[in-house]
């Protein structure tokens, strides 16, 4: 995946990712909800820990991995035009790298908090402006909120580019009339990547 933006409009649409630190060499994953922007050609993604969570002691001092994966389809080879084949799978997932900055001054908690809230349920937010001063005071203590400046983006987009166009089409068919919401979504992409 050469372009960033649609590496970035792919993490802002599956922004459910998971975070990846090392302690004491062993790989420590947590999964949260992102905050994707770009400012400058500057990409910053932008979460929160349960404050319970100790990775967040983590993300200053070490390079931290964000993958964003979904959706994904697994390929049958009953789509290919020989039987010289095998199953395989076709996903995207964009990488994003760079150590973390926490952000701990109280206002800008908030801010996280209040952006999160207008993502994901903008609707939501009258209902927030009138809970209690001391109720949303003492969440916005119990997490640690951060931001990661990435300066290293990988994607990659496994979508059948190696097989024929007739092949492409039959996994392109057969996914679209799936139930399974991710074998839609690769269906979309494999023709989005038809254009």
């Amino acid at each position: 995946m050469a372009d960033s933006t649609e590496a970035i409009e792919f993490m802002q649409r599956f922004s459910f990712a998971t975070i990846i630190t090392a302690k004491n060499n062993l790989p420590v994953a947590t999964h949260l909800p992102f905050l994707v922007a770009v400012k400058d050609s500057h990409i910053t993604l932008t979460s929160h820990f349960a404050k319970a969570n100790e990775q967040w002691k983590d993300i200053e001092n070490n390079k931290v991995l964000v993958i964003f994966s979904e959706p994904h389809a697994y390929i049958s080879p009953r789509h290919y035009d020989k039987k010289l084949n095998v199953p395989t799978w076709n996903y995207i997932s964009v990488h994003a790298y760079r150590k973390g900055k926490l952000i701990t001054e109280m206002s800008k908690v908030f801010e996280v908090l209040e952006r999160t809230i207008e993502n994901y349920e903008a609707s939501y937010k009258d209902q927030w402006n009138n809970l209690p001063a001391d109720y949303k005071t003492g969440l916005a203590k119990g997490i640690m909120a951060f931001d990661i400046e990435v300066t290293d983006l990988q994607g990659k987009k496994k979508l059948s580019q190696n097989k024929t166009e007739n092949e492409r089409q039959k996994i392109i068919n057969a996914l679209s009339k799936s139930e399974d919401t991710n074998e839609q979504l690769i269906a979309g992409y494999m023709k989005n990547q038809q254009k």
